[in-house]
């Protein structure tokens, strides 16, 4: 049984302008201890559907329009609320955008990362300050026993990040939903997050669903990669089968896009992909990318395609898939 199983998941906005349709029919797994990519333009629904694996999504304006997330065999859509706070920064952790803003200025990070000790640990404050430092320790931040008495705005970006992974790990969980961890930060900083996340990976067996666009990170650190577009998922694979043989146009089309120098350093011309991404509110029929795609033919327009495995554990969304 995977430790996380998301079957035709499908997730809907209602708003002024109409119901716009963030997640369509999504269906993943990740096993204990994996390491998975989710990675696809902004917009696109990685973080709704990270969020709705918590049950942060507002209802409404969200709306469960169909499918289920079972989680250790639990399905969390119909669990009591009661159940999904104990879940919360326990079994399941998460590490938000943007670690500018992400901790609460008017708190110390002692007390914000305290708070999960003794919520979920029933530790006193004085226990929870100290187990606090000492996670803080491990997850490399120097000093911690002065951290913990500082606020968010004392430290830099990367203490920032070391700190909510600190916060998402602290009780050991199970699953680690990472949307963006290295956003914003420096190509230095991030070496160092992602080494970190590896590390706590492989020392605590921690499965992480990595949420991301830049598909660099993903090369270096997943195993395995499911492509986002407009709610749907178009093709998984495991990480070098997809960047050796990418079967969907998108896919083709997002891997052509990344900057490359030749031997001269000198840098290449950007390829792009024609047109825009459709608005959630006006989804064409068919296959969604089918506006944009140098392959389409008239059953892309009129049916969606099924996610169908082309190759061993290698899966996509397609009537022409590439390379047959």
């Amino acid at each position: 049984m995977p430790l996380l199983s998301i079957r035709g998941l499908k997730i809907h906005f209602r708003t002024p302008q109409g119901t716009g349709v963030a997640v369509d029919g999504v269906s993943l797994d990740v096993a204990a201890g994996e390491v998975v990519g989710l990675v696809g333009e902004s917009g696109c629904g990685k973080s709704v559907l990270a969020l709705s694996i918590l049950r942060l999504l507002p209802v409404p304006p969200a709306l469960f329009a169909g499918g289920e997330i079972r989680f250790e065999g639990r399905d969390l859509l119909r669990a009591d609320p009661r159940d999904i706070l104990a879940l919360r920064g326990n079994r399941i952790s998460m590490i938000f955008q943007e670690p500018m803003t992400a901790l609460n200025p008017v708190f110390t990070i002692g007390d914000q990362l305290a708070e999960v000790y003794r919520v979920h640990r029933g530790q006193s404050r004085s226990q929870a300050l100290a187990s606090a430092a000492r996670m803080l320790g491990r997850v490399g931040v120097p000093a911690p026993e002065r951290r913990v008495r500082e606020y968010p705005f004392q430290l830099s970006g990367g203490m920032r990040q070391r700190v909510m992974i600190a916060i998402a790990l602290a009780c050991r969980p199970a699953l680690l939903l990472a949307d963006e961890p290295t956003t914003a930060l420096d190509v230095s900083i991030q070496a160092q997050i992602l080494d970190l996340m590896l590390s706590l990976n492989a020392e605590l067996h921690t499965a992480i669903l990595l949420i991301t666009h830049d598909l660099a990170v993903v090369a270096e650190v997943t195993r395995r990669v499911a492509v986002m577009y407009t709610g749907r998922l178009v093709e998984e694979a495991p990480t070098a089968a997809l960047f050796e043989t990418p079967l969907h146009p998108y896919t083709r089309g997002l891997l052509a896009s990344i900057p490359r120098a030749d031997a001269s350093f000198q840098t290449e011309s950007l390829n792009e992909i024609p047109g825009v991404v459709p608005s959630a509110f006006a989804l064409p029929p068919g296959c969604h990318f089918a506006p944009r795609c140098p392959r389409a033919a008239e059953i892309c327009r009129r049916e969606a395609p099924r996610l169908e495995e082309l190759l061993p554990g290698h899966r996509v969304a397609c009537w022409r898939p590439v390379d047959g």
